[in-house]
């Protein structure tokens, strides 16, 4: 028996299942020669995608637990240990730090949605910053003032923060959201509001000096997430277009804009982070802004569907997008980044 996927001489579909009836010499000898065809095409394109991935790390977030916790997660092999492990909390957006040793993460541990750090196997958890303003989405870079952690931080109003990663040295950076260092630790890209309302891509420099405005359009419907390339020359983001949230790649200095992922209908696609070695961008993708209906949300959040919002990659060049298939199944419901690890000691 084969399981036959094309049609007979006589353009009739072979039934699944059934053997193949016979056929003239001529007639055999194509239709064997399209299914090596076949069977080569798809070898080859499983070569190519398998590897792909091969010596990277990621820290994402997971509800396999049963409720949010950080992990490590190989996404070729699929093994994914547990950092955070606090069952009784939530913990989310985690980054590494530069040198790949400690991981900076939100949780609301102790009664209040702060920053912690942690070493990278998940040992020496400790409490960063204590405030009931809630604090998430930290980004940690080396700048001119040494390793800085900056991270959104709101209570009556949004703002952005800066701080040690002894816990040391707080500061405030002005309004925004989602602020993220640059590789080289010179500049932030964050989301900012422009006076016509609505929000979009800001930059600044690391200390909060020098805020511009990179994309000249405007969302209405929430935050862009920016990240920045390796080289810390491009900014990758999330904007409207029609019902979706697209991803979209723009230089720093707000050239060469150009779109990323063409999903339509209304795919959500955010937050993003690049590789280090540049080849990908990975991204959260779901079916639905389900945060913006409180009801919604509720529920989502309480069913904790399977595949609610898969990790995917892409090329920086707009091509292969595709689900991490280790990494399609019970991801958290969340917007945290699924952040690479540094090459420095990958």
């Amino acid at each position: 028996m084969i399981d036959v996927l094309f049609q007979g001489p006589d353009r009739r579909p072979w039934q699944r299942g059934g053997v193949i009836p016979a056929l003239s010499n001529a007639s055999s000898h194509r239709c064997v020669v399209l299914l090596v065809l076949i069977l080569l095409v798809s070898a080859r394109g499983a070569r190519v995608h398998a590897g792909a991935l091969a010596g990277h790390k990621l820290l994402v977030t997971s509800v396999r637990t049963g409720d949010t916790e950080v992990f490590v997660a190989d996404p070729e092999t699929g093994d994914m240990t547990n950092l955070s492990r606090s069952p009784s909390s939530e913990d989310r957006y985690p980054c590494w730090s530069p040198d790949a040793r400690r991981v900076c993460f939100m949780s609301d541990r102790e009664h209040a949605t702060n920053l912690w750090v942690m070493n990278a196997d998940g040992s020496g958890v400790r409490r960063l910053v204590v405030s009931p303003k809630v604090c998430y989405m930290p980004s940690w870079q080396k700048t001119p003032r040494g390793e800085r952690i900056v991270f959104g931080m709101h209570g009556d109003k949004p703002e952005m923060a800066s701080i040690r990663p002894d816990g040391g040295d707080l500061r405030m950076l002005g309004e925004g959201h989602d602020p993220a260092l640059s590789p080289d630790g010179l500049n932030i890209c964050y989301t900012g509001h422009p006076p016509e309302g609505g929000v979009t891509v800001y930059a600044m420099r690391w200390d909060g000096s020098e805020k511009r405005r990179v994309v000249t359009t405007t969302s209405k419907v929430g935050a862009t997430f920016p990240n920045w390339s390796p080289d810390s020359r491009s900014i990758v983001y999330s904007f409207p277009v029609g019902d979706a949230l697209e991803l979209f790649v723009i230089g720093a200095d707000g050239s060469g804009q150009r779109q990323l992922t063409n999903f339509g209908g209304t795919s959500i696609c955010t937050p993003s982070a690049w590789s280090p070695d540049g080849k990908w961008i990975s991204f959260r993708r779901t079916d639905e802004r389900y945060w913006s209906n409180p009801e919604r949300m509720v529920k989502v959040y309480a069913e904790k569907p399977a595949d609610k919002r898969p990790v995917w990659i892409i090329r920086p060049d707009g091509t292969d997008a595709r689900v991490v298939e280790s990494l399609r199944f019970q991801m958290a419901i969340d917007g945290s980044r699924a952040s690479w690890k540094p090459t420095t000691t990958r």
